[in-house]
């Protein structure tokens, strides 16, 4: 029996395949598609993702700065105007890499093949059933059983709807036509954000091939959800907006996607969870999805494959959902946000003029800054470091980053930590301990495989308690 069945193959099921594969567990993932299909969809990765991969292995280290203090910055928007810096300490490099869903999704595709992960493509699962003691998918081509089944299905989730989980909705208030098309004369055509009688366009121009083309209007009725759209809608939206003809053809895709939102009720019912769409659906505002649903995987792989391997309790499971809900509500609360800032109309401009000015004080860009790039995540409010990212401070000829590709646990020992390596002796074929001598606020840091701290003490009993609590009795 396999360990773990991932319903979909796109960028979040390849990375938690890949991250399970690491860790040895029975792997299968069943996608529909037999290839990836190259659409001009997500194409950012924020900071905290970034951040992530890099402690997973999947980036390189950026060069260390000679100000350990120095800070990136990003040119940004938010509800379409160029109001927003994003920012990132330079020692966890820039704050937003530019890369291709599709490349993203066919990377970690490589990767898991590479950990013995099975891919089954042009597989289509029809039902999914939990036994209480394994889980059994029906696909097309007969039926597979894992202890555990992952919906990274999309929005329309076979695995949500099997585990009959609801969810918390919001109707759309725009409507949104993407589009892949040449441009009749693109000399007419603004480039970026531009604000309309109806709506925004957002278009990246190109004069000697295919450009990409976004509209956003508020003109209702809007649409049905699913509804046919062609060239002539794409053009018409687009020429409504700019307020001249658009000539454009021969498009490659065209797709429909409006502000609609929804968030599960629950990432976990008994052996059945989700990530990525199946979990949250949101507005395509700040290139927030595709990163939203990938930390969703690096924050589950590494629980669920120690469940699955039996170091840790089942009950790490429901972390999963307690950390990463919450995360996903706030990524829906600013996307509505910068919808509404979105609606043409001139009794609007006082509101965006208020953002703007908030935006431009160092506090007011920083905290929308760390919201965006989800670098204002932890994970608890406990005091101190617990909950927190820890930052990649350099630890002698290593750093913070280049000791979790292993997918371990690392216990960090600095200065005054006298006796603490004793308490944390009975999880030594669990968790690493890296003694050093730099002063990270805390003696004692337990950190998670996925970067962030544990628990940050500097006694016997807190650290032994965060031991049990995190990765099952010594």
């Amino acid at each position: 029996m396999r360990g773990v069945i991932v319903a979909g193959g796109g960028p979040v099921g390849m990375l938690l395949a890949a991250e399970l594969g690491r860790q040895g567990v029975r792997t299968t993932v069943v996608e529909k598609l037999t290839e990836t299909h190259d659409e001009p969809r997500a194409g950012t990765l924020h900071a905290r993702t970034a951040q992530s991969l890099l402690r997973r292995g999947y980036l390189p280290a950026p060069p260390r700065p000679r100000d350990p203090y120095a800070v990136v910055e990003v040119p940004f928007h938010f509800g379409g105007r160029p109001v927003l810096t994003l920012e990132s300490p330079a020692v966890e490099g820039t704050p937003m890499i530019g890369q291709a869903q599709a490349d993203i999704e066919r990377f970690f595709e490589v990767q898991a093949r590479e950990n013995g992960v099975e891919v089954l493509r042009g597989h289509r699962i029809t039902g999914v059933r939990d036994d209480g003691d394994r889980v059994t998918v029906t696909t097309g081509r007969g039926e597979l059983t894992a202890g555990y089944v992952v919906g990274c299905d999309g929005a329309r989730s076979t695995v949500r709807e099997a585990a009959g989980i609801t969810g918390t909705t919001h109707p759309a208030t725009f409507a949104g036509i993407l589009g892949l098309a040449r441009l009749a004369d693109p000399a007419r055509v603004p480039g970026g954000w531009t604000q309309g009688p109806t709506g925004w366009t957002l278009i990246n121009v190109n004069p000697a091939g295919h450009s990409r083309i976004l509209t956003h209007e508020f003109t209702e009725p809007l649409p049905e959800r699913g509804a046919p759209v062609t060239l002539d809608d794409l053009r018409a939206a687009a020429s409504r907006i700019l307020g001249h003809d658009v000539p454009m053809a021969d498009p490659v895709f065209l797709g429909r996607f409006s502000d609609f939102t929804r968030l599960a009720g629950t990432y976990r019912r008994g052996r059945l969870l989700l990530a990525g769409d199946a979990a949250h659906v949101h507005a395509p505002l700040g290139g927030q999805g595709l990163n939203l649903g990938l930390q969703d995987a690096i924050n589950l792989g590494w629980k669920l494959a120690m469940v699955v391997a039996g170091t840790a309790p089942e009950t790490l499971l429901d972390t999963y959902d307690a950390e990463r809900r919450p995360v996903a509500e706030a990524v829906i609360e600013n996307t509505r946000a910068q919808a509404a800032l979105m609606r043409p109309g001139p009794e609007f401009e006082p509101l965006r003029a208020l953002v703007a000015d908030l935006l431009s004080t160092p506090d007011g860009n920083r905290l929308l800054s760390d919201r965006i790039s989800a670098q204002g995540v932890r994970y608890g409010d406990g005091p101190g470091l617990d909950g927190a990212f820890l930052p990649n401070f350099p630890l002698g000829d290593r750093s913070v980053a280049q000791l979790l590709p292993p997918g371990r646990p690392v216990l960090l020992l600095g200065p005054g930590a006298h006796g603490l390596a004793d308490a944390a002796a009975c999880w030594k074929d669990g968790v690493d301990v890296v003694a050093h001598e730099e002063d990270l606020g805390a003696p004692a840091i337990l950190l998670r495989p996925d970067g962030y701290v544990a628990r940050a003490c500097q006694a016997p009993e807190p650290l032994t308690a965060a031991l049990t609590t995190w990765f099952g009795p010594r």
